[in-house]
């Protein structure tokens, strides 16, 4: 987690605390960048059982993937009638598709590894939209990320559970 997601981070447990702490892990982890890789940990040092807060935190980060894939080309079509969000668009898609190499090389499979490996950038947001910009088929594109997503959340449950432990 870098230091941006950090502080998104704790400045969001300050703002939240009228909300229950699982309902706060399921929130982290619809956040880019944030996803389940911060979410776990956030959930598990502020008291969550691992497995709580690996559930909470799978929950809330694969909403986003439905959002992405089903609207997100509406949603951007949307926001490109203002010149800057245009920009902005524009150099979201162009990193994204910096990222997608394996996804273009071994299809499906390449994004259930994309989104499986718990690296910076390689999470459910970028996945769903590399699979929208890629015209992957929206159902098994959503499969794959899935069950990336369970892999990448797996992982990082278990090393959340030996540094807690």
């Amino acid at each position: 987690m870098n230091c941006l997601s950090f502080i998104i981070a704790l400045s969001f447990h300050n703002v939240l605390k009228i909300i229950t702490l699982e309902l706060q892990v399921v929130l982290l982890a619809m956040v880019p960048v944030i996803e389940l890789r911060g979410a776990i940990p956030y959930g598990v040092a502020l008291g969550l059982k691992p497995l709580e807060a690996g559930i909470f935190s799978y929950l809330g980060s694969i909403i986003p993937a439905f959002i992405i894939l089903y609207y997100i080309e509406k949603i951007f079509s949307f926001l490109q009638k203002s010149k800057f969000l245009n920009k902005v668009i524009h150099k979201i898609n162009e990193n994204s598709l910096a990222k997608s190499h394996r996804v273009k090389k071994y299809g499906l499979w390449g994004l259930f590894l994309f989104v499986a490996i718990p690296l910076p950038g390689t999470g459910v947001w970028t996945g769903s939209l590399i699979a929208v910009l890629l015209r992957l088929v929206k159902r098994d594109a959503l499969v794959s990320i899935i069950l990336g997503n369970l892999v990448a959340g797996l992982i990082i449950l278990s090393i959340s559970y030996s540094i807690f432990n």
